[in-house]
């Protein structure tokens, strides 16, 4: 018995550090004993690991696709959630939008590096975002004025498509994209609604977000 009682209390002993250690991403620190930032966190994001994939790809006939995502794959939104508690406010749609209308988000460094990387072989790359067809203008100023310029089409959701999730109308475009005979080598977004469901890519990527969640 008192053996027993001598184990329970070694392992209690174990498992109090556990239960207080802080395991929050953001007070947590790098190798280089950088506090991590919610932006750095949200960016720092190992893209050179896409770029040693695709070394060598050769382009066949112009129907080799890639799908990026828009915000906070392409673009960043994190300025405008910084605003609001980094996701911890309600949603305001009308809000959003209208900061997306001023075509003032900045470009995540190393997706620009990828999406430049794979024009330079040639392969198409098709824009998929569920922002709605009337910020068409301000999504497209503000990609070109921050570096992103060259795609093949970008695809924006209707009044059609509005009501349905996000998840079935990505999965529809991408039944549309190959029923026109595109193959699709990757996609890269930061929500699984953006990878998920069929046609898949041969490559899917999923930046991390902690800010919000898509369906």
């Amino acid at each position: 018995m008192r053996k027993s009682l001598g184990h329970c209390l070694v392992f209690m002993c174990l498992l109090i550090p556990l239960a207080v250690a802080d395991w929050n991403i953001l007070n947590q620190k790098l190798k280089s004993g950088l506090k991590i930032s919610l932006k750095n966190y949200c960016e720092a994001w190992r893209m050179n690991v896409e770029l040693h994939n695709i070394r060598g790809f050769e382009v066949k006939d112009g129907k080799d696709a890639w799908i990026f995502d828009i915000d906070d794959t392409l673009l960043s939104t994190v300025p405008y959630y910084k605003d609001n508690l980094y996701g911890g406010k309600k949603l305001n749609l009308t809000s959003l939008e209208e900061w997306m209308s001023k075509s003032k988000a900045k470009a995540l460094d190393h997706s620009l590096k990828l999406f430049n990387s794979l024009k330079s072989r040639g392969i198409q790359i098709i824009l998929v975002s569920a922002r709605r067809e009337h910020l068409r203008s301000a999504t497209t100023d503000n990609l070109v004025n921050v570096g992103y310029y060259g795609w093949t089409s970008l695809i924006m959701r209707g009044p059609d498509n509005e009501l349905v999730s996000v998840g079935k109308y990505k999965s529809d475009v991408r039944q549309q994209l190959v029923s026109n005979g595109y193959r699709i080598w990757g996609i890269l977004g930061d929500q699984y609604s953006s990878i998920q469901g069929p046609p898949s890519g041969i490559r899917t990527f999923k930046l991390p977000n902690p800010m919000y969640y898509v369906a």
